[in-house]
């Protein structure tokens, strides 16, 4: 330990098991076919795909229109089965990988990729880009709390993008969370 460190009132607190989360992804591209194309490239080695949200115009920024055009469209999917949240940097890797795949010759992306996870108290999201309110998790990836569920719905915080923060995908991310839900509470 630290020179100097003390442990408060001598109790050590207790590490507890992690919490349940579900894997989810969200997409960007400017035709369906792409984002059907990048679902089942991710499908491998992320797992089976439980839930798809609808593809709704991506009309919340202009931030990508220079690299990918206009008239985008967002969907997310979610995967089966429980996540690891210490697997979250690994993930954004590999789905930067899947998006240099898709990408045209002089780099720009045809797809983006931003994966992130439920839990039943928050959505997280991974990102290349630091700032003050995001968290190193490893190899180059933060991770950012980008909605929390309280009071029964979900909330932004002011850093929360503006297409999450619209509240057009909450419908997705609440049926996400309560599968979860479900499946956590299950007798086993």
């Amino acid at each position: 330990m630290a020179s100097g460190f003390k442990e408060g009132n001598g109790t050590v607190g207790r590490i507890q098991p992690v919490e349940t989360t579900t894997l989810v992804c969200g997409m960007l591209a400017r035709q369906v076919e792409l984002l059907d194309a990048a679902a089942s490239v991710m499908e491998p080695v992320l797992g089976s795909i439980a839930f798809r949200s609808e593809t709704i115009p991506f009309t919340f920024t202009e931030y990508y229109r220079d690299e990918m055009g206009a008239s985008l469209l967002r969907q997310f999917v979610a995967f089966r089965g429980c996540f690891d949240p210490a697997d979250l940097a690994a993930t954004k890797r590999h789905t930067n990988r899947i998006e240099a795949r898709f990408s045209v010759r002089s780099g720009q992306r045809r797809v983006n990729l931003d994966p992130g996870y439920v839990s039943a108290a928050k959505l997280v999201l991974a990102t290349t880009k630091n700032y003050a309110h995001r968290v190193y998790l490893h190899s180059g990836i933060y991770g950012e709390v980008t909605l929390h569920y309280r009071g029964g719905r979900w909330k932004p915080f002011p850093w929360t993008y503006p297409d999450y923060r619209s509240g057009r995908y909450k419908a997705f991310f609440t049926r996400v969370r309560a599968a979860l839900v479900e499946q956590r509470d299950a007798p086993t």
